[in-house]
């Protein structure tokens, strides 16, 4: 299959998209705003569907309404600060209301619109893989030199802010980069399926891994194998390739949760028959000794 141009950049944009997305999905689990993915997903298929109306470029209207996105969720966010999940709720209504208004007007923009909503192989330009290169650079950059700062504020926004961390700042920055992997994402595993890629190897890496550092390389590992097999699986069977990637995901967290389960409940198992045997031993060591 790596005879097809096309192939070839899918593969490249699948392994930038999967090295970066799920480090996003760590800290968006950790900060309980995995919803967030989804919604700048909807958010950005908006400005997808703006572009194509006006014929501007689809693409760079995508990532600038998953960017502005993410501005309007931060600013109301700290609006709604006891009621978290309500910025999502709304902006998430938002986009997806224009969307479908937006696609209304424009009558052949349902068929083509499949590709940005399931995702497709062949979606993958030449220009569209330079764009994910240089997010895939600057998400690294970004979470690579404020690890620290970006681990504070995850965590406790207070003591962050007491620390000497420029909160309000690197929040909206944390917005900005997050709204802009998610439009990166979209040719990959389409607006529909974003926040799997993003959030199910999160999901896995910090449910099994030891720490932070730990958690963040075990997720892209999850995210490589899921976007590589599922990108395989949409060329030989001819699926939708978020499908087929949010499926593979999807199998791998289950998998992992079922084998830990069987383990833990092999590992009681033995321990209950060691107690039962150590119970039997003290009973005849007593018996032996009463008759002594």
């Amino acid at each position: 299959m790596f005879q097809y141009d096309f192939m070839q950049r899918a593969f490249l944009a699948g392994g930038l998209i999967a090295l970066i997305a799920p480090l996003l999905g760590v800290y968006l689990v950790l900060r309980r705003q995995s919803l967030m993915s989804d919604t700048l997903s909807h958010v950005s298929m908006a400005g997808v569907a703006l572009g194509t109306v006006l014929h501007v470029s689809p693409v760079l209207c995508g990532f600038l309404f998953a960017i502005m996105g993410g501005l309007m969720i931060e600013q109301l966010r700290r609006t709604y600060k006891t009621y978290s999940e309500v910025p999502v709720a709304i902006i998430m209504t938002s986009g997806l209301a224009l969307a479908m208004v937006l696609m209304s007007l424009k009558t052949t923009l349902n068929k083509s619109f499949s590709s940005y909503l399931f995702g497709s192989i062949v979606a993958v330009s030449s220009s569209q893989l330079i764009i994910i290169a240089v997010v895939t650079l600057i998400g690294l950059l970004f979470f690579m030199l404020l690890r620290r700062p970006l681990y504070s504020l995850t965590f406790e926004e207070d003591t962050a802010a007491v620390s000497g961390v420029r909160v309000k700042m690197l929040s909206f920055a944390f917005a900005i980069v997050a709204g802009m992997i998610v439009a990166a994402a979209m040719p990959i595993v389409g607006v529909l399926l974003v926040s799997s890629l993003i959030v199910l190897p999160s999901a896995f890496a910090l449910r099994f891994a030891g720490g932070f550092v730990s958690a963040s390389m075990l997720a892209v590992v999850t995210g490589m194998a899921g976007v590589f097999s599922g990108l395989t699986a949409s060329y030989y069977t001819d699926t939708p390739p978020g499908g087929s990637i949010a499926l593979i995901l999807l199998i791998i967290l289950l998998a992992g949760i079922g084998l830990q389960r069987a383990l833990k409940l092999a590992k009681k198992r033995r321990t209950s028959k060691t107690e039962a045997i150590l119970r039997q031993q003290t009973n005849q060591t007593i018996h032996e000794g009463v008759l002594k």
